[in-house]
């Protein structure tokens, strides 16, 4: 295994040097795979131990079908991409407990979701040293808030407190970080204060002792209101999280990449480090489906780089690696931006950014 110190240098190397890509999604080619309940098993996770059905928890299969998670990781890398997430998008106890999942499995989840990145990543980096690529630990939002509340009679009832989503999130970072990722991608926030939980919980653990490694923030924005779910806007949220010093910040799922420019300028406009975006293949149709072609996709998010507002591109829902490969082909020798140089400042956010010179 390659040193992932040398291995990260060479990522902060190669933003300067063009504009990264991420991989697209990974439940719509799991789902095109055609895998049945019994792929979503082992010994380990028998029906009488594990009730229910375990079908849709696509995390298990770092544990159950490892040879489909590589098969994907090695697709989004055949097709262009320099960075690949782990599978690991639910993977923390407080999501798994819908599958009744205990901590040691979701850790198990974690350390394999990590290892099979980081051994897809080694791989095509020999084969093409003039391209490094790097394994991204995907931590994904929860599926209980902070912010918000559980019950719309009662705006003060929480399933969860700030402690309980710190430990779940530093479970995860743990687990990746021992599996050997090269980042730590926390995505398709919805709710900043369950990021701020994560955030916690990186840097306790680096204070800790435990391998300072990247951090880029996905949000999400959830409509044409320009806002999180928990209702900040692009700049609100930018100063909620600049205090981590991300290598990257962005936004993901919810939009397509025309309805997603707007934000994704405003990010450029007011972040002083790398911006990033991984827009939906448009948006669904009625069946819950994604239309929007390759060269549909890589078009608008070609018109970005030309334009100059970003550093990393890649797809979120519906996107496969045709699209990858078509946004490649797009953006292929045009330069990164270049990441403003903010003035000193006081800068506050509630739903709204507050600054103060």
């Amino acid at each position: 295994m390659h040193d992932r110190n040398a291995r990260i240098s060479e990522l902060y190397a190669a933003s300067k040097e063009r504009i990264l890509l991420l991989d697209g999604a990974w439940g719509v080619m799991l789902q095109k795979m055609g895998l049945g309940e019994k792929d979503y098993r082992n010994e380990h996770f028998n029906a009488d131990t594990y009730p229910g059905q375990m079908k849709g928890n696509n995390d298990i299969l770092c544990l159950t079908r490892p040879d489909c998670v590589t098969q994907l990781h090695d697709a989004y890398y055949d097709a262009g991409a320099d960075i690949s997430e782990t599978n690991t998008f639910s993977a923390t106890s407080i999501a798994m407990d819908d599958y009744n999942l205990t901590l040691k499995d979701v850790i198990d989840i974690n350390h394999a979701g990590a290892r099979l990145a980081r051994a897809a990543a080694d791989k095509w980096t020999e084969k093409t040293p003039d391209k490094p690529r790097f394994a991204a630990g995907s931590i994904g939002p929860l599926n209980k808030m902070l912010s918000m509340s559980s019950d719309v009679n009662d705006p003060g009832a929480r399933e969860v407190v700030f402690d309980q989503v710190y430990q779940a999130y530093r479970e995860q970072l743990k687990a990746l970080n021992e599996g050997g990722v090269h980042m730590y991608l926390i995505e398709t926030i919805t709710d900043t204060l369950n990021c701020k939980a994560a955030i916690k919980a990186k840097m306790d653990l680096e204070a800790e002792g435990m391998d300072v490694l990247p951090l880029w923030i996905s949000g999400t924005i959830t409509d044409r209101s320009g806002r999180t779910l928990s209702g900040q806007n692009v700049e609100a949220f930018w100063n909620s999280v600049r205090h981590a010093k991300p290598f990257a910040i962005g936004f993901n799922c919810a939009l397509g990449a025309e309805l997603m420019r707007p934000h994704i300028a405003a990010a450029s406009r007011v972040a002083d480090t790398l911006v990033a975006a991984f827009p939906n293949a448009g948006l669904p149709n009625e069946m819950g489906e994604y239309d929007e072609k390759p060269h549909e996709t890589a078009g608008e998010l070609g018109k970005w780089a030309e334009e100059g507002i970003v550093n990393i591109l890649g797809g979120c829902c519906g996107t496969t690696p045709d699209h990858i490969r078509a946004i490649a082909a797009a953006i292929e020798g045009l330069p990164p931006r270049t990441p403003i140089t903010n003035e000193s400042a006081m800068r506050l956010a509630g739903l709204e950014p507050f600054e103060m010179a």
